[in-house]
């Protein structure tokens, strides 16, 4: 009952790896011994088995036993009466043919082993068929990276599968990275169980970037949202480097070698950006080569000592979910499991895994979030992506965003561990400036520009980070200092910086 093929460079069939007399001595062991079946259900599943009549028999004992009744041939079998693979083979007896030797009893688990090797494998050659096939088919638009990137997440899906040992922990499992955890964050002087965003008082408030977690940083345009990240890229790339020159252990730093996938600025923008905090020169007068000898000194003294800055920017446009978790996963494996922090500038620009009408872009953001939330989970890695927030912000009188501002879906918030937000006050207040008052203007003009002048002495160089939703923690805001010309968030270290909101 095998099914062959017959691949283009053999004249011999080929079967495909399957043991059937392992997956009926299995079964025949579930239904002597249900105890032994309830331990077969999580490590297998209906697609493992070979024989099409196996994976049917395998789903009725799980559906009987999820009911808390007795599997057995006598049981089972008004299930198959009209069943025409079990006919084939002489009908429902054939469910006590399965229990007549009780091999599987000895070496149930074993035989599960073999089972579930042999579908993977089954499984790798489906991928090979397909990836064989599609490089063959040359009648639509070539595209071999896609099509590496398609094999990399097939392949990467029939390693996943199955894990559901690794899954599930003791509470003794659970306990000792909870206090592996507490121990990480007291020798990094408290309050810091994650990875360190730079920012001592976002630090303080989320305790760091949490492994596992979708964190989202959202703002209108012109808040500084891709600054910000910017920022947290660099300060945990840079905390990392220090650590280990220090020769502090991998598992202890607060650090994190760093993936920046840029949709929409270029990897040399990106650069620019961070040198020019560094060298604390306007990245406007680099790009535009204006500064001096000594400034292009120390512009080139900061890339000196960048130079094994673990960061690493994709700037890949029309990136999908699908080849994001590809790339991301790549990166990982040349970099010995040691990416620690995964940032997407900006959700909205990656595509979703089909084709899909404009009227579901909703769906595909849903699916954009669940993917980012997925990869942080699988990986066990912190995903900090950026998103847009829509225009009903523009109209209202207090411009300071709500989580009801996400753009496009109500998913995001759902999938979120961490919602924030970035606002500055002196971008809306600059907007606002009056009529600058010349010699003959009455009074009224003077007095506007006055209380205008100080609206903006009061919030100039001034920065809110709205944690709007924390699964960890409270919610509130905490206030940072910016500074434009260098793209450059700071900790602000005036009166009240930071609040909790009730």
């Amino acid at each position: 009952m095998a099914t062959l093929i017959r691949p283009a460079d053999s004249p011999a069939p080929v079967q495909l790896p399957q043991n059937v007399e392992a997956e009926a001595a299995l079964l025949g062991a579930m239904m002597i011994d249900n105890r032994l079946a309830d331990d077969m259900l999580d490590r297998l599943d209906q697609d493992h088995f070979f024989e099409p009549l196996h994976g049917r028999i395998f789903t009725a004992i799980r559906s009987l036993r999820q009911n808390d009744m007795l599997a057995t041939p006598v049981t089972l079998r008004p299930m198959f009466d009209g069943d025409e693979g079990m006919r084939e083979l002489g009908g429902p007896a054939y469910l006590a043919q399965l229990t007549g030797s009780g091999a599987g009893l000895i070496g149930a688990k074993q035989f599960a082993q073999q089972i579930y090797d042999l579908a993977m494998l089954r499984a790798l050659v489906t991928v090979g068929r397909t990836l064989i096939d599609g490089a063959m088919d040359t009648r639509e638009e070539v595209n071999p990276r896609a099509q590496i990137e398609a094999a990399e997440e097939a392949l990467f899906q029939v390693a996943a599968e199955g894990n559901s040992e690794n899954a599930v922990k003791t509470f003794s499992q659970a306990t000792t990275m909870a206090v592996k955890m507490a121990e990480k964050a007291l020798n990094a002087g408290g309050g810091l169980s994650g990875v360190t965003t730079g920012l001592d008082t976002v630090n303080a408030k989320t305790g760091g970037l949490h492994h596992s977690d979708l964190l989202i940083l959202a703002g209108r345009p012109g808040m500084g949202k891709t600054s910000l990240a910017t920022n947290m890229a660099f300060n945990a790339a840079k905390r990392w480097m220090d650590d280990m020159r220090l020769g502090i252990p991998p598992e202890k730093s607060v650090g994190a070698k760093v993936a920046f996938f840029s949709l929409e600025m270029s990897a040399d923008q990106l650069a620019t950006r961070i040198l020019s905090e560094q060298a604390r020169i306007s990245s406007e007068s680099l790009r535009m080569g204006k500064i001096s000898k000594a400034e292009f000194a120390q512009l080139a003294a900061a890339a000196a000592d960048l130079e094994n800055l673990p960061l690493f920017i994709d700037d890949t446009a029309g990136l999908s979910i699908s080849g994001l978790h590809t790339r991301v996963r790549r990166l990982q494996r040349r970099q010995n499991n040691q990416i620690g922090l995964v940032i997407v500038d900006y959700l909205q620009l990656l595509s979703g895994s089909g084709n899909r009408a404009s009227d579901n872009r909703v769906q595909e953001i849903s699916e954009i979030s669940r993917g980012l939330k997925t990869l942080a989970k699988d990986l066990n890695v912190p995903v900090l992506a950026l998103s847009q927030l829509s225009r009903a912000v523009e109209q209202r009188e207090d411009k300071r965003p709500q989580l009801s501002d996400l753009r496009e879906s109500g998913s995001i918030e759902q999938d979120a561990d961490i919602v924030m937000f970035v606002y500055r006050e002196d971008y809306y207040t600059a907007a606002k400036e009056p009529k600058r008052p010349k010699e003959g203007d009455d009074a009224k003009v003077f007095d506007d520009h006055s209380r205008w002048t100080q609206d903006m002495e009061r919030v100039f160089g001034l920065a809110e980070l709205i944690i709007a939703k924390q699964r960890h923690g409270a919610t509130g805001k905490v206030t940072m200092k910016f500074e434009p010309n260098i793209t450059r968030f700071s900790d602000y270290a005036g009166e009240q910086s930071f609040s909790s909101f009730e």
